[in-house]
């Protein structure tokens, strides 16, 4: 009897072991982004040779979706090389926002990304309460793409940044989206609404959470959404007080109407970064950035 008694006090002094073994305080240090917008925040850019080579490992991406031959699985953390969206992208903004972001924090920060974009997607399909309404009538490619968010772009961020939250702790939201809404003048209410439910379902105080807002393709690369930048853009503001816009001035771009080359997209991840490094109290360590005074 005694010995039986034994045993089931062993067994589970190693059950409860494992489980508070498991459970980890968030780190308090490893930072996370959450990312969402349409096909220049999705990623398209060929990476070229400057942008191979070993990412810093304190560099992380959640997956957001299964990624079978770089053998990731959603809701997992991994080195943020690229493809750090879906498995048919490339390279985008996101990748070298994270990349200069480690590269001007102290060896001890770790940053995480989490990005869930869906090209030639209006605003509409991050609205929570709506956005069935808006896929339904979407083009099938884009139905497609949602099919692997289960449909649902804006619960799969929220169920991924509930995950990523028993590691370590939100402190800011980029968004690259417009090109689909570009005359829309409600397009800042749309965007406060997601902001607000993203804050009510993750528990996060705005006031701690910044929003990070990209320009669209300038007339002088030949964009034709431009006017968003100085009509709807500004707004947001307005709507949004803990946001700032990131300029797309001198950002250079590809040959089409809408989307940068390999080298605006770093570019404008450095921009970014720049931005989310001095509301956080980081001093940043390179070429100045338009719009962007760093911080000391």
């Amino acid at each position: 009897m005694k010995r039986s008694f034994k045993l089931v006090l062993a067994i589970l002094f190693f059950v409860t072991s494992g489980v508070f073994a498991q459970k980890q305080n968030p780190d308090p240090k490893f930072f996370i982004y959450l990312c969402f917008g349409q096909s220049n925040m999705e990623a398209g850019a060929r990476p070229e040779k400057q942008d191979s080579g070993k990412v810093d490992e304190r560099f992380q991406m959640m997956a957001t979706v299964d990624n079978p031959k770089m053998e990731r699985k959603m809701g997992n953390w991994y080195v943020a090389e690229p493809p750090i969206n879906r498995p048919q992208n490339n390279m985008g903004p996101v990748d070298w926002f994270g990349r200069t972001m480690v590269a001007n924090m102290p060896e001890d920060y770790r940053v995480g990304v989490i990005n869930v974009s869906v090209a030639g997607a209006k605003i509409e399909l991050w609205e929570k309460d709506s956005y069935k309404k808006y896929l339904d009538s979407a083009a099938t490619w884009m139905q497609n793409i949602c099919k692997q968010y289960d449909g649902n772009p804006y619960q799969r961020l929220v169920d991924m940044a509930k995950i990523a939250q028993r590691d370590g702790v939100i402190k800011g939201i980029l968004i690259h989206q417009g090109e689909s809404n570009s005359t829309d003048p409600e397009w800042p209410n749309k965007v406060k609404t997601i902001y607000q439910n993203l804050m009510k379902d993750l528990n996060l105080k705005p006031r701690k959470v910044p929003l990070l807002a990209g320009e669209l393709k300038t007339k002088e690369e030949n964009g034709v959404c431009y006017p968003f930048n100085t009509q709807i853009l500004p707004n947001l503001k307005k709507t949004i007080p803990n946001s700032y816009i990131i300029s797309s001035q001198g950002v250079k771009g590809t040959p089409d109407q809408f989307h940068f080359n390999t080298e605006g997209m770093r570019e404008l991840g450095r921009r970014f970064a720049v931005q989310m490094l001095k509301i956080q109290g980081f001093k940043y360590n390179g070429p100045a950035v338009p719009g962007i005074t760093e911080a000391k």
